[in-house]
């Protein structure tokens, strides 16, 4: 293996996804030189994602061709530090994604901006319910900034994406029609809101009667004709059902393939590299200075980039294991609660129920999109009372419809047999004739889950691999034993033949196996506190100011919302700072 000095650049972005695209983007009219790597292999809409090859679910939804592949990197995995993590063979639980576009190639759409107390969660709930109401071993934090600093981003990135929505709350006045709840919107959503389906309707006539707030899913599917401000035309989405572990071929859904890098390809002081497999950040004698990145590339070369200003922006995983790697910062210690690398990691808490009808009620599967869904907000964050329900945070319920891929969306009871005659039977009755109602729950982070370097196992280059310790806490499962009893009150009055309840218990355990969602947070969190964060609020590292974590690694605590708004918000207003702050007086953003 060779050893090979490439020439020095004013930035090293690592990882090409959403954050990495929109840095790239935001900093290329600044005419730095800019170089990308991305470890993955090239993707475009075309020929990549082009239709009918994109709709093929036995390559994409099952064999996960565009996620990481665990054979050559994967986490190990266990409940307590009392076990011994064991690696993650085969991705079931999360999926990260690899290659150009990374998880915003294959995500469902689901926009969301945060409620205003979301971003002050400890706060609110002191104040609510006062200091106690926080279990003692829950570490959460508020976010360093306020809704009102970012929602010029959230409304940025929207636009970017040519967002689909009906707006609640315009400058404080509620409108009809949208999430009540929602914070308050100095604009509405560039594209009128997704169809209401079938499910949805049923759903929303249910939840009406019974007071909640039904609306539809704000969404990343471009609905009309539009041109965002980089100057893209986004096509108008044909609901086709392929959203969700798949690349948009009709360019509708936002991703960086669709919304992005094609205003990036004109710039000469911009080159992407793929097949680049970061392996740390390497740093001067005092540690305090980034001086490039080290990668091996398609040729199993070790190659160095020497770089001014270096931009991290992997998937949240990966962010946090080149941290620890490159020992830029201090790692988490799980016993002491000294250091902050690793620290504050959190999952989602997912629910469902399915639900079965007779023939007289027909649902299309074959048109839908990943965010096609009738929603709730009213149990969510603080949108209702906790006093007396004993736990932090909340859920989103909604009726969602994203598609009917036969493999992985048939929809058969529970006692149907499953293989043979009966199987296929099973299919046929209730194939058009069943619909979820789901829940998405808030997780809030705790002392003893986090993430650190694994002791044994390595991934194929001899690094070690990434260990996560996590597992269910009572908070989470209070709240979900809640949202059930919400969400089971609907379900009655939609009035089906038949439903099935696929909440967790009180007592259960984080299994990796089955899917929930890839909405993973934490380890590089932001904040006020070099004690208690990574990074700033301009997402840059306390420890060494040339260096920016971008993603929802920076997060305090997993919102009940879908990340990827709150996500690319945070990466637009990073980046601003960087192109009118950091470059004119390079050092740190916010003094300690």
């Amino acid at each position: 293996m060779a050893a090979v000095k490439k020439a020095p650049v004013d930035v090293v972005i690592v990882g090409f996804g959403w954050t990495g695209s929109l840095m790239a983007m935001e900093l290329a009219s600044s005419g730095l030189n800019i170089v990308a790597l991305e470890r993955g292999e090239n993707r475009d809409t075309y020929p990549d994602f082009s239709y009918p090859r994109i709709a093929d679910e036995l390559t994409y939804g099952i064999r996960l061709k565009l996620f990481q592949n665990a054979s050559k990197e994967t986490v190990t995995v266990r409940h307590t530090t009392q076990e011994t993590a064991l690696p993650y063979r085969r991705f079931g639980s999360f999926l990260p994604g690899d290659g150009v576009g990374g998880a915003g190639t294959h995500w469902n759409g689901q926009l969301w901006r945060p409620l205003e107390a979301d971003l002050k969660m400890r706060s609110t709930v002191i104040e609510k319910y006062g200091a106690d109401f926080i279990p003692k071993d829950m570490t959460v934090q508020d976010y360093p900034f306020s809704y009102a600093e970012m929602e010029p981003y959230f409304d940025k990135f929207e636009k970017i994406c040519g967002a689909a929505g009906q707006v609640g709350n315009l400058n404080g006045e509620t409108v009809e029609g949208g999430n009540p709840f929602e914070s308050p919107r100095k604009n509405g959503y560039p594209t009128k809101p997704l169809e209401t389906l079938y499910a949805g309707e049923l759903f929303s006539k249910a939840a009406k009667q019974l007071g909640y707030h039904p609306f539809e899913c704000p969404a990343a599917n471009c609905t009309e004709a539009w041109t965002n401000p980089y100057n893209v035309q986004l096509g108008v989405c044909n609901y086709c059902g392929y959203c969700e572990r798949f690349g948009c071929f009709n360019y509708s859904k936002g991703s960086p393939q669709s919304c992005v890098i094609p205003a990036l390809k004109p710039f000469s002081n911009f080159e992407l590299r793929t097949q680049a497999h970061v392996i740390r950040v390497n740093t001067d004698s005092s540690g305090k200075k980034a001086t490039g990145v080290t990668y091996i590339d398609a040729q199993g070369n070790e190659v160095e980039q020497p770089a001014d200003l270096v931009i991290l922006s992997a998937f949240q995983l990966h962010n946090v294991r080149l941290l620890l790697l490159s020992k830029i910062g201090k790692p988490y210690d799980p016993q002491t609660g000294d250091g902050v690398v690793g620290r504050n990691y959190a999952y989602q808490m997912t629910g469902g129920i399915k639900l079965f009808y007779d023939n007289d009620n027909w649902f299309n599967p074959f048109a839908a999109t990943g965010a096609t869904s009738t929603v709730i907000d009213d149990f969510n964050a603080e949108n209702f009372d906790h006093s007396k329900v004993g736990f932090v945070g909340g859920a989103t319920i909604s009726a969602a419809f994203s598609g009917g891929r036969p493999i992985q969306q048939m929809g058969i009871p529970k006692d149907a047999p499953r293989w043979g005659s009966g199987w296929k039977q099973a299919i046929k009755d209730n194939y058009l004739h069943n619909m979820n109602v789901g829940s998405s729950g808030s997780v809030m982070p705790y002392k003893q889950c986090y993430l650190d370097l694994d002791p044994t196992y390595r991934d194929i280059y001899g690094q070690p691999l990434l260990r996560m310790t996590f597992d269910w806490q009572q908070n989470e499962l209070k709240m979900t034993n809640f949202i059930k009893d919400k969400a089971e009150e609907i379900v009655k009055v939609m009035n089906p033949k038949h439903y099935e309840v696929g909440f967790k218990t009180l007592n259960s355990h984080y299994d990796v196996r089955p899917y929930q969602s890839t909405h993973t947070t934490g380890g590089a969190v932001m904040g006020d506190d070099p004690r208690t964060s990574v990074v700033n609020k301009f997402l840059q590292s306390w420890d060494v100011p040339n260096v920016f974590v971008t993603g929802a690694c920076c997060f305090p605590q997993n919102l009940a919302y879908n990340p990827t708004g709150i996500v690319c918000a945070t990466a637009l207003f990073a980046a601003d700072a960087i192109r009118n702050r950091y470059l004119a007086n390079p050092g740190p953003l916010v003094q300690a």
